[in-house]
């Protein structure tokens, strides 16, 4: 996929922007509906914790000679394992077990980083992206990514949100719930490990979480959630890149401080008004 060079204004008249506008507006779709539902079924810790556990594959797939996706989705494929089996068969708490994996995955990454392979300044891109130094192969499976989510979320939207609401529900009206929940976690997963080369290990959260859960303060529905964190993460997207731009900061920090700022302002906006009236709960129609 070329980002081909055409006439916008600035900052977006250059091609390297133009094509970081690209990567955001393809990484919204898969940001803004994966996020709603991470939002919906708590599972933020586990997102974040993803994105760090891919820290150490990164590092490895230079030295090795391994393609960076490659070497950064086996990594969540063992995060995601052994997450599983503290959980299932050392009985492990979900949080405490994401917050052992991740600090361990971090811990690794460093130690593989400055010790093994002395990768110098390039941990700075692998843990928080470069939203300018794109290639073709990152917006390809961006797009990717975000065609495939359109497609798990239309086939099994209406399983993730029974059991959004109500957990069990799935099982009693007879819907693969346990095979809809391995679903969403590799999409997760998935989605997660393409939005590296833009916003790095330790960013993932600002695109995946931050976006929804200020939707989620607003939206009196699930359909309103899920199109309202798709435009969300999109707008921030652009105006991160225009910030960035202007006062020469990364877009990914940058992407990180301007959404945590709106879901400040949001979060604020939302506490002073509920003195006025109790907030409508969210409705649980049909995906």
């Amino acid at each position: 996929m070329h980002a081909a060079f055409v006439t916008l204004p600035q900052p977006f008249d250059v091609a390297f922007m133009q094509r970081a506008l690209l990567e955001v507006l393809l990484l919204s779709v898969p940001a803004g509906l994966l996020g709603s539902w991470i939002v919906l079924r708590r599972l933020a810790f586990f997102t974040h914790g993803v994105g760090s556990a891919t820290f150490p594959g990164l590092v490895l797939a230079g030295p090795l000679g391994v393609p960076g996706p490659l070497a950064a989705m086996a990594a969540a494929v063992v995060y995601a394992f052994g997450l599983n089996r503290l959980i299932a068969k050392r009985g492990v708490p979900s949080d405490a077990a994401t917050g052992l994996l991740l600090v361990g995955g971090l811990a690794l990454g460093v130690l593989l980083a400055s010790d093994v392979f002395e990768s110098g300044a390039g941990v700075d891109r692998l843990l928080f992206g470069s939203l300018i130094g794109l290639s073709d192969l990152d917006l390809w499976l961006t797009a990717i990514a975000a065609v495939v989510v359109l497609a798990l979320d239309g086939a099994w939207g209406r399983s993730w949100l029974v059991e959004g609401f109500d957990a069990g529900a799935g099982r009693r009206l007879g819907l693969p719930a346990p095979l809809a929940e391995n679903v969403l976690v590799l999409a997760i997963a998935l989605s997660a490990v393409v939005a590296l080369a833009a916003v790095g290990a330790l960013l993932v959260t600002a695109v995946f979480v931050i976006p929804a859960a200020t939707v989620r303060l607003l939206a009196p529905s699930v359909s309103v959630l899920r199109a309202g964190s798709v435009a969300l993460a999109a707008v921030e997207g652009v105006a991160a890149l225009w910030i960035a731009y202007e006062l020469n900061v990364g877009p990914g920090p940058a992407l990180a401080v301007l959404g945590a700022g709106v879901f400040a302002a949001v979060a604020t906006c939302v506490a002073l008004s509920a003195r006025l009236g109790p907030a409508l709960p969210l409705r649980s129609e049909r995906a």
